[in-house]
């Protein structure tokens, strides 16, 4: 059996919400401008927010189900764009 590997980027996850809290706090800016600085130290996500749990989720379910059988030895980059693929 082949490895399917799943590389997420920034998952909007509930510590991750605290840092963004934090670093809004630290900085006297509001929560949504704490996650800007999260993703422009990332070096910017295109779509202009962290992955969602459940987005994350989905595809490993579809990856672990019968319907993915044939896919082998791909990597998922599910990062919104952080990491240039292309």
């Amino acid at each position: 059996m082949c490895a399917v590997r799943v590389s997420p980027g920034w998952i909007e996850t509930e510590s991750s919400v605290k840092l963004a809290k934090r670093l809004a706090t630290e900085h006297g800016v509001d929560v949504e401008a704490g996650k800007r600085m999260i993703m422009d130290s990332l070096g910017g996500v295109p779509i202009g927010r962290p992955s969602k749990p459940g987005e994350i989720a989905n595809l490993v379910a579809f990856l672990a189900s019968d319907r993915a059988g044939t896919i082998t030895g791909t990597e998922y980059v599910i990062d919104g764009g952080t990491v240039p693929t292309a």
